[in-house]
């Protein structure tokens, strides 16, 4: 007995598309619900990923201070909240970058190491238009910075002028190391080992070689050159119209300490961890 075997192909029915909006012959609109319905992908809505902030809100501006003592004050009251992790962030708002727009009225003049960790807006607790800053490797002392401390001086009418500097200085290493091996650094980096030599010649003769206690000096003598070389500061530091002091940060723990002060009459207490606790001016 023979079989057959036959191929039945299936016909594909060909059916024109309706026009947007225009249902077909025979779909009703209950089927065009179910089909919307049972074929159109879910898509879960997203929610936002909302990340808290760590530091409250920007703190209403306050009043600019008028005297060196009012200055250092709010100075040092910024950095003790920076140290505890309480910072405020004043004036770092919207409304106050459109009131600076037209002119800065900062209340102290920072010279200050240009090391990348010692930011002094952040470290004071301060925000814009409140310091202006200076920074140069080692917080020397030329022309340039000269000029623009004279400026925030005679210019902008800072009643305060603070040098800053910290702990584990590397201009200062680099110095030291360039004493201790006779071996000078290459480049323009041989002119900051120049300038700070003679610290740790002066130091290392009075007996000073550790870095921190080199740099502290560093600090101190830096004042006086701004005094020494300045006339126009010199002179409002005379005239009790404005005031230079010195502070060190502290790497570790964020505090400054107040090493060195012009114009102004300052107890310290170290051994609580306060640069100061009574400051009156003269």
């Amino acid at each position: 007995m023979a079989f057959v075997v036959s191929t039945i192909r299936p016909i594909r029915v060909w059916r024109r598309r309706p026009a947007a909006g225009v249902r077909g012959p025979r779909e009703t609109s209950a089927h065009s619900s179910a089909r919307a319905t049972t074929c159109a992908p879910t898509i879960p809505k997203r929610t936002p990923n909302v990340r808290a902030t760590p530091h409250q809100p920007t703190a209403a501006p306050s009043a600019r201070p008028t005297t060196a003592a009012q200055a250092l004050r709010i100075l040092l009251e910024g950095n003790r909240r920076f140290v505890t992790g309480r910072p405020r962030h004043p004036n770092q708002d919207a409304a106050r970058r459109r009131h600076g727009v037209n002119e800065q009225r900062p209340f102290a003049v920072v010279l200050g190491c240009s090391d990348s960790r010692l930011a002094a807006e952040i470290i004071f607790d301060r925000g814009l238009g409140d310091l202006f800053v200076v920074r140069t490797v080692g917080h020397l002392v030329g022309t340039d910075v000269l000029a623009s401390v004279e400026f925030g001086v005679t210019a902008l009418r800072t009643p305060l002028v603070v040098v800053l500097g910290h702990d584990n200085c590397q201009a200062i290493g680099a110095a030291i190391r360039a004493y201790d091996t006779g071996m000078m650094p290459p480049g323009f980096l041989r002119h900051i080992v120049e300038r700070l030599s003679p610290e740790i010649v002066t130091a290392h003769t009075a007996g000073i070689t550790e870095s921190d206690a080199i740099g502290m000096r560093h600090v101190r003598n830096t004042t006086e050159l701004l005094l020494d070389r300045s006339r126009p500061l010199a002179d409002a530091v005379a005239g009790h119209r404005s005031a230079v002091v010195g502070l060190t940060y502290q790497l570790d723990n964020g505090r400054v300490h107040v090493v060195a002060r012009h114009g102004l009459d300052i107890v310290s207490d170290q051994e609580r961890g306060t640069a100061v606790t009574t400051m009156l001016a003269r």
